[in-house]
């Protein structure tokens, strides 16, 4: 139970000071050997996701990036994991939505005509069931836990050359704080078990998260991702020098 302890708090401590990728992969490659065990498997994962609103006029799929890391948690049966960890660098929203006004007169005659790429800024932090087959090919299923943090519209604008004119609103608080919903997805594992695993997901949000328009406004998302384990090896090796000494 302390041990789990433990990797809950170096959780939580990763999270508050992985606020840019950077420090993320830093600490995830200082600490990566230290969170791996026989039974749980620490690392980053981190790929490209299509993002849209439900029932929001005009909304296309925004194209964004994701980054995290992830514990995979052995279970009794051999095929079965629990995933789980936190996206740090992770968005919901749609693009190419039709402009608003924004009191004031000269910006709605300028962006009049343009588009906004709605950019709502979330700490996600999957709990999925994860079943293995034989080929290393593998099923998921569970919830996502979303914490907002920041978020803003890009209103863009052509003059001369492809949006040479924007503007930022920021639309934080439009939006509710917290977002949850299913995740489901499919994956493979390459090298035979040990190697990266790529996945494709798909979310769906069970809240309404526009605090101000009426309707339905749920947030969707497609990922592709790619998790790579950090210090897995190194921990392998510890352990087997260690079962060596006993010997």
């Amino acid at each position: 139970m302390k041990k789990y302890t433990k990797i809950f708090v170096i959780m939580l401590f990763v999270t508050a000071l992985a606020s840019v990728g950077r420090s993320q992969v830093l600490i995830s490659l200082l600490l990566g050997d230290k969170l791996n065990t026989g039974k749980i498997e620490f690392g980053l994962d981190g790929g490209v996701n299509w993002l849209t609103i439900s029932n929001t006029p005009s909304a296309k799929y925004l194209f964004d990036w994701n980054l995290g890391f992830y514990f995979d948690f052995k279970m009794k049966n051999p095929h079965l994991f629990v995933h789980t960890g936190v996206i740090v660098k992770s968005k919901m929203g749609a693009r190419d939505l039709d402009p608003y006004q924004l009191n004031n007169e000269n910006l709605d005659t300028v962006f009049a005509g343009g588009s906004v790429d709605r950019k709502i800024n979330y700490f996600n932090v999957p709990a999925m069931i994860r079943y293995r087959f034989d080929n290393f090919i593998h099923l998921e299923g569970g919830v996502q836990l979303g914490l907002r943090y920041t978020g803003f519209d890009l209103f863009k604008q052509e003059i001369n050359n492809k949006d040479d004119l924007k503007f930022m609103n920021d639309v934080a608080d439009n939006y509710t704080r917290i977002d949850a919903g299913a995740l489901a997805g499919i994956g493979y594992r390459f090298h035979k078990g040990q190697g990266m695993i790529l996945s494709l997901r798909y979310y769906y949000g069970f809240v309404d998260a526009d605090r101000v328009l009426a309707g339905n406004q749920n947030y969707s998302a497609i990922y592709i991702t790619g998790a790579i384990p950090i210090g897995k090896a190194k921990a392998e090796r510890k352990a087997a020098e260690k079962a060596a000494e006993k010997k």
